[in-house]
């Protein structure tokens, strides 16, 4: 039993949003940082994040990870609460976001894991980017933010679609086929508790946008 959570994971990916969630909650945590080569030892899937309870489990998977938080910390209001309204929309989003579009990044960001030549990976590239940007604009097609993807208080689905939408530089596609999310992701990125957590995790550099 410890005071806190432990995060395993890496600046810049999924990691981040729990780290998000953790801190919009207001719980304590601490980030082990992990190469590659070490994700191994926390997950046999060989993927970040992982989170280590208070109590000493181990959770993996993103979504999971996430629609649990918001249940242990409903104080934070970061998810609508079983028997909620809005709650099947809040989980058929969160399962979409991790199937559709989530996972996706596990082959573009190494194409050779199921092609071998050049030709081959950079049409995996861009099959995918095409892929990811059907999903986000599926999505928009379907979601009325109130303000936010789950209603009256930012939450973790909010989390999930920001720091989703900025890996690989497409926000600028984003905006273009999204534009109801894209005021939302516009708004996470300012919302002022995470202004630190942003800046030393998963910086707005030049050009960020793509």
């Amino acid at each position: 039993m410890s005071d806190g959570y432990t995060v395993i994971g890496q600046a810049g990916t999924g990691s981040v949003i729990v780290e998000a969630a953790l801190t919009l909650a207001g719980a304590p945590y601490r980030v082990e940082e992990v190469r590659h080569a070490q994700f191994a030892e926390h997950n046999p899937m060989i993927q970040v994040p992982a989170l280590i309870t208070p109590a000493g489990e181990l959770m993996t998977e993103s979504a999971a990870i996430l629609i649990w938080l918001g249940e242990i910390h409903p104080q934070a209001r970061l998810a609508p609460a079983p028997g909620d309204p809005g709650r099947a929309q809040f989980l058929r989003w969160m399962a979409f976001v991790s199937s559709a579009i989530y996972s996706l990044y596990w082959i573009r960001d190494e194409p050779s894991r199921i092609a071998d030549d050049d030709a081959g990976k950079a049409l995996v590239r861009e099959r995918t980017a095409d892929r990811i940007l059907h999903c986000w604009s599926v999505m928009e097609s379907q979601v009325s933010p109130t303000p936010w993807l789950a209603g009256e208080t930012i939450g973790v689905l909010d989390l999930y679609v920001a720091v989703i939408s900025r890996w690989g530089r497409r926000r600028k596609r984003f905006y273009e086929i999204a534009p109801k999310m894209g005021a939302v992701v516009r708004r996470v990125d300012a919302e002022p508790h995470l202004a630190a957590l942003w800046a030393a995790r998963f910086p707005f550099n030049d050009n960020w946008e793509g």
